[in-house]
């Protein structure tokens, strides 16, 4: 018990949403059934306020109906049968109305408080609850010890209205029997309204109490210390180690992506040593080049390496090579600032496809390809 209540102590958190919505998974809600009472019961009174003399009427006429029979209905059981069927069809279809207005009120109740929940595994069989002695702890607990005296003064309550109503009414009471039976019958739907009234009174008082206390037991209940909030946000957002992990390997992934990239490249512009940034130009698919690799130092180096074994041309342009790491995602199109430094770069391509298909003569490696100010990252700065 003393470790229950420090724990209790400790938990000064408010529940995460993830602790709500587990509480409901297992089919823990706010419930007020004081709440589902006074709805039942003010349906009832309404019901009572409105169909009320259609109903007696109704049912006066089923009593009258069964009173009202001849010596050979009373004389064939097989005839008995059929009228008390007859007469149980009447009486449901004349209390219809107000038993499903009570059905709809009952269904509707926890939509104010908790909302409709299906939790199967609430009804799942727990050998937990069988311990005797866990039992008994929870029987003289101060929860239930509150739970019992709540009840107990509702009854006090309920009790003491109910022989307010029947001390102020037993005169009329005793005038019933000298009433015809219309008379007995209006004036008996009177009393029971009247008294059903200050009854869902008494019950909109006390769900009025209720309902906060419910909600505010249940979110204290539901309260969480500082480690259960870090070892939550632990197992949500996954273990630091795992996720660094799953990081290096997706980058690994991309890694060998790319790779596989650049034997189908046209060209790789290279720093010579420290950058590499590999070209593809589908004139069907693209507005302009796009850059399916870079890397630099040694994923520069294994750009360089893989263009070399399949025969893709390499071209030293370290302005233009520093600008394109600097500025162009992987698979992303080159920027306009940087279409004429890279079309002379295919053009030196194309003419040494030609060349190599013994088309034209050897084309000269251009000694330098301007790109406009600002793009280089390593383009000192003006200075005032």
């Amino acid at each position: 018990m003393a470790d229950s209540d420090h724990s209790s102590q400790d938990r000064t958190l408010e529940p995460t949403a993830k602790r709500l919505a587990d509480a409901r998974r297992e089919g823990q809600v706010p419930r007020s059934r004081y709440l589902s009472h006074l709805m039942v019961l003010g349906t009832a009174v309404l019901g009572l306020s409105l169909a009320g003399t259609r109903l007696a009427q109704a049912c006066h006429g089923v009593l009258v109906h069964g009173l009202s029979f001849d010596v050979s209905t009373a004389s064939d059981p097989t005839r008995m049968g059929a009228r008390l069927a007859e007469l149980s069809v009447d009486a449901a279809w004349a209390t219809l109305p107000l038993l499903a207005a009570l059905l709809v009120a009952s269904l509707a109740a926890p939509l104010l408080i908790g909302g409709w929940n299906f939790a199967p595994q609430s009804v799942a069989p727990r050998f937990d609850r069988l311990d005797p002695v866990r039992g008994m702890q929870r029987f003289f607990s101060l929860s239930a010890l509150m739970d019992l005296g709540k009840v107990a003064l509702i009854a006090t309550l309920l009790a003491i209205v109910g022989a307010y109503t029947i001390a102020g009414h037993i005169g009329e009471f005793a005038a019933l029997s000298l009433q015809s039976l219309p008379a007995a019958v209006s004036s008996l739907s009177s009393i029971l309204l009247a008294a059903f009234t200050l009854l869902a009174g008494t019950l909109a008082v006390t769900a009025a109490i209720d309902v906060p206390y419910q909600i505010t037991r249940y979110r204290a209940m539901l309260r969480m210390t500082v480690q259960e909030v870090r070892q939550e946000e632990k197992e949500s957002q996954g273990d630091p180690r795992i996720k660094l992990h799953v990081r290096r390997a997706q980058r690994e992934m991309a890694r060998k992506r790319m790779m596989a990239a650049v034997p189908k490249a046209d060209v790789v512009v290279t720093n010579p040593t420290h950058f590499a940034v590999a070209l593809k130009y589908l004139q069907a698919r693209h507005r302009a080049p796009i850059v399916v690799a870079k890397g630099m130092g040694a994923v520069a180096e294994r750009i360089r390496e893989l263009a070399s074994e399949n025969g893709v041309p390499s071209l030293e342009a370290p302005p233009l090579a520093r600008a394109l790491y600097r500025h162009v995602e992987i698979g992303a199109e080159i920027p306009a600032a940087l279409y004429t430094a890279v079309a002379q770069v295919l053009a030196y391509v194309y003419q040494l496809k030609r060349y190599r298909d013994g088309q034209a003569q050897r084309p000269q490696q251009p000694d330098e390809i301007p790109i406009p100010r600002g793009l280089d990252p390593l383009e000192p700065r003006a200075t005032a």
